[in-house]
């Protein structure tokens, strides 16, 4: 199955559509890159690109895309309705056939340090991708838009980018990410009164204790009162439910809903669902829908194929791989599993409404965190498949030995350089681990502690195969530094222990 990636690029430009369209140009010259959609709002002085493709298509789609654009557009003459920092505002990854949120992530981290060393434009990261808890949310990294962030970011070490110089020129910053579909919805009332808007985005959004998964702003565009809507999770905030609070919101102020406007794209199942609430077929199954039971029956497969063994399987069988340094990454990525757990089971319980946000920035923090670690699984086994390889170069002539030689070296180093990447991770997850059982739900906190506990064992073992490595070495000397940076992490692990069993003891009793 062909793996497919989309892209959503926001360009602060729509006044002038030669310029989008030099910017459309830009991305259709890659080969296989598809445009599905171009949106523009002149009041908000913004166009919404979206087009698809494979990973790399996409990756270098996108590129040249805010290459084109920092180019043509200078944020020094923009003035629009909707926030923004940026000519490239930002740019989001989202996985659709066949991929995961991980593939997204790494293309929006390798784009961003593309984009900050070779066009020189600041680049931040954002939701799943977010190096920092706090940035995981855009509006965070938007504050005071681009003549503010223009102000703090050279002096504001808060402030300063991921990727790139903490100096802003003409074609501003870009924040870049990976994230699940989201719905660009906006909704017309019937006035000119843009405090009205204002009014009830504040009501429905959930930064200020409306709808989860929906953020907000209120709008006088073209003439009439528009609340502008981003829908982050169209399954857990349904579009329907939206339509109606902003409908009985408004009811409060004598207005009503003119007409509502959709920005970009839309998943099926947002309208399906819309739909079903709607006309209340409650008995409904998406199964009934004509084209959904015609695709299942032309793209089902022709017999059933056993899936593959389990990781836990290919540890217990008798091959050199995977072996110590993958289980320790396999414990670390359950640990980052449980922290993420512990911090859903707090979101949106109003006892724990002052630590939301945190719990919220903890979550995808620990949810990129077990991607890494995932990744390492493999990593760490084809790291030793290839040292295993080297030995086996040959060495009949001097020359030949040299090379083997520093094959050797160079793979030693590789595969100790592997679960000391993981000790580095798995810190930042007892870390978040202790946050939980300082802040997060009381019910959850033994997992806290258990998300604790993996990753603590997961330093143990990634620090052995760390270790092992650097001993096989003639020449130590090369992985000194790789010792020092273990033996730092070790130190601050024994801190966090003492803390987080101090923590159990007072708030869980254990």
């Amino acid at each position: 199955m062909t793996t497919l990636i989309e892209c959503i690029p926001n360009f602060s430009e729509a006044r002038r559509p030669e310029i989008i369209d030099q910017i459309v140009a830009a991305i259709t010259s890659v080969d296989g890159a598809r445009l599905l959609d171009r949106s523009s709002d002149l009041d908000h002085n913004r166009t919404v690109l979206t087009f698809a493709g494979a990973p790399a298509v996409v990756e270098e789609a996108a590129f040249r895309a805010i290459k084109t654009a920092s180019e043509l557009i200078d944020l020094n003459q923009h003035t629009g309705a909707h926030p923004r920092i940026g000519a490239t505002d930002v740019v989001p990854f989202v996985p659709l056939s066949n991929a995961s949120m991980e593939e997204c992530i790494a293309i929006a981290r390798r784009l961003g340090q593309r984009v900050g060393s070779e066009l020189n434009i600041p680049v931040y990261l954002y939701e799943a991708a977010a190096a920092r808890p706090e940035r995981a949310n855009l509006e965070n990294i938007r504050r005071g838009q681009y003549e503010g962030l223009k102000t703090e970011v050279e002096s504001d070490p808060e402030r300063r980018p991921d990727f790139g110089p903490s100096e802003l020129g003409a074609a501003g910053a870009t924040v870049i990410g990976a994230r699940n579909p989201l719905i660009a919805f906006n909704v017309y009332l019937t006035t000119d009164d843009s405090s009205i808007a204002k009014k009830i985005a504040k009501a429905i959004r959930n930064s200020s204790g409306g709808l989860r998964y929906v953020k907000g702003l209120g709008l006088l565009v073209d003439g009439r009162a528009q609340v502008s809507m981003n829908l982050t999770n169209f399954r857990e905030t349904p579009i329907a439910r939206v339509v109606e609070t902003v409908r009985r919101e408004a009811e409060r102020y004598g207005v009503g809903i003119h007409h509502t406007e959709l920005v970009g794209l839309i998943p099926q199942d947002a309208l399906t669902d819309a739909a079903v609430w709607y006309t209340q077929l409650d008995q409904f199954d998406k199964e009934q829908i004509l084209e959904a039971r015609l695709f299942s029956a032309v793209s089902a497969p022709a017999s059933d194929s056993p899936g593959p063994a389990s990781f836990i399987d290919e540890l217990a069988a008798p091959t050199p791989t995977p072996g110590g340094g993958s289980a320790a990454a396999y414990a670390g990525a359950m640990g980052a599993g449980l922290v993420a757990m512990v911090a859903g089971l707090t979101i949106g319980k109003k006892k724990y409404a002052e630590v939301e946000a945190e719990m919220q920035a903890i979550r995808v923090v620990a949810e990129n965190l077990r991607a890494e670690l995932t990744h390492a699984v493999d990593d760490d086994a084809a790291a030793f498949e290839v040292l295993m390889a080297t030995f086996k170069l040959p060495k009949e002539t001097e020359e030949q030995k040299e090379a083997r030689n520093n094959a050797i070296i160079k793979a030693t180093l590789n595969a100790a350089h592997i679960p000391l990447h993981v000790s580095e991770d798995v810190l930042k997850v007892m870390e978040l681990a202790l946050k939980c059982a300082k802040h997060g739900n009381l019910n959850a906190i033994s997992d806290s502690m258990s998300g604790f506990a993996m990753s603590r064992a997961a330093l143990t073992a990634a620090g052995y195969n760390v270790r092992i490595n650097i001993n096989s070495l003639e020449d130590k000397s090369a992985g000194e530094k790789m010792l020092a940076e273990l033996a730092e992490l070790e130190t601050e692990a024994d801190k966090l222990e003492k803390e987080i069993r101090a923590v159990m003891q007072e708030r869980g009793g254990i």
